[in-house]
């Protein structure tokens, strides 16, 4: 394999600043989902809006992603997130509709990157490059949660005027691709990538389209089983608690410490930070030289947390009070950021060179198809459980800002 940029350094801040960029905005959305759509509004709207775009572009990427690139792929995701997080932090308080359509923007932005950077770590020192985006991912999540928590909840700021200011940091993708590495954006041309032995390869549209259909599903394939499976099934998981069941996951006020939770809704905001600082540990541990190759056992461990979270929020059990719950959260973290970079790290070892761009953008289709099923699952769930609590006197659930 022919490595473009060899500054183990270079290389792994410039991917840690494209996973840091491409996912801030992402969970920036969602920390606002409660201020975007209100209350009555269940708040799997905006997860879906924030992962279907993301979806239907991982998963048709395969089918033409090789013919675009990465000079013109880096141009496309500073247009749709920008113009995504103007629409949406301009949009009118009822403007529902409208700040769906800018999350749209923002998530097609998401899902190029993630499969673009992932396929781009191929071609350098796969450790550092893959190390490096993972803990840009877990920083993004940390990042845009704390940001977001210390903004609004305790500065006061509103959440239209931080958004606006985020539309400004995926001009970042530019600085990381064409300053920190120079020679990615001079040697790659329109179809054609730089390959094992140092030669070029070209890449033309192909004769038969059917056929290459067919062969694309063949080589995903024998990636379903060992990768696939273990990391959709574990985004189902957390996203199910924490877009779903975490909104109801409340206590009274008075039982809150005023200095950072003055309304119910800042419960659901910190939940989210402690969630994505268990995200962010996780993620950089293989910097550290940290592996773990259970993808399985961490997947089934997240799906038992699903359960722990719907009896906590039905009879506030195992949980008594804040604290412990936090401590939850941060679990549930970690081993999804585990099982995120397990599963990348799996796939640069074990799977062929040849093949090893294309599974890198095939599996990432897995999160975010288990995000969406999530949001079909909590769009339902929420309103269930909130009903649950209502019914028995705890109507903390619809009324957030008190």
């Amino acid at each position: 394999m022919r490595v473009i940029f060899t500054d183990p350094q270079k290389v792994f801040v410039a991917f840690l600043i494209f996973g840091l960029v491409n996912n801030v905005l992402y969970v920036v959305i969602l920390s606002a989902a409660i201020d975007l759509v209100g209350a009555a509004t269940p708040k799997a709207i905006v997860l879906l809006a924030d992962i279907v775009p993301a979806l239907t572009i991982k998963l048709a990427s395969p089918l033409f992603i090789h013919l675009i690139p990465y000079t013109r792929r880096i141009l496309a995701l500073v247009a749709l997130s920008s113009v995504g997080m103007l629409i949406i932090s301009l949009s009118g308080a009822n403007a529902i509709g409208t700040k769906v359509m800018g999350i749209a923007f923002a998530s097609l932005s998401s899902g190029l990157g993630e499969v673009s950077f992932l396929q781009l770590t191929h071609y350098y020192d796969e450790k550092d490059a893959i190390g490096g985006f993972s803990m840009g991912t877990g920083a993004a999540g940390i990042l845009g949660s704390f940001a977001f928590l210390v903004l609004t909840s305790l500065l006061g700021i509103s959440t239209r005027t931080l958004l606006l200011v985020f539309a400004v940091v995926p001009l970042l993708f530019l600085v990381s691709f064409y300053i920190i590495l120079p020679e990615l954006a001079s040697e790659i041309q329109y179809g054609a990538l730089p390959t094992v032995d140092g030669e070029i390869v070209h890449t033309e549209a192909p004769q038969d389209l059917k056929k290459h259909i067919l062969n694309t599903i063949l080589r995903i394939v024998p990636l379903i089983r060992p990768y696939m499976l273990p990391l959709c099934s574990v985004y189902i998981a957390e996203y199910t608690i924490n877009q779903g069941v975490s909104p109801t996951l409340l206590f009274p006020l008075e039982q809150m410490p005023q200095w950072l939770i003055k309304t119910y809704r800042d419960i659901y905001v910190v939940y989210g930070f402690m969630y994505q600082l268990g995200v962010f540990v996780s993620r950089s541990s293989s910097t550290f030289g940290f592996r773990c190759r259970g993808l399985y056992k961490l997947s089934v461990l997240q799906v038992a947390n699903v359960a722990i979270a719907i009896i906590q929020s039905m009879y506030t059990i195992p949980f008594p009070g804040l604290w412990l719950l936090l401590i939850f959260a941060l679990y549930e973290g970690l081993l999804g950021g585990l099982l995120y970079v397990n599963t990348f790290l799996s796939v640069s070892e074990e799977v062929p060179r040849s093949e090893r761009e294309f599974s890198m953008g095939c599996v990432g289709i897995s999160d975010s198809f288990g995000i969406m099923i999530a949001g079909c699952i909590n769009w339902w769930l929420e309103q269930r459980l909130c009903q649950f609590q209502v019914d028995r006197g705890r109507n903390w659930c619809k009324n957030p800002n008190l």
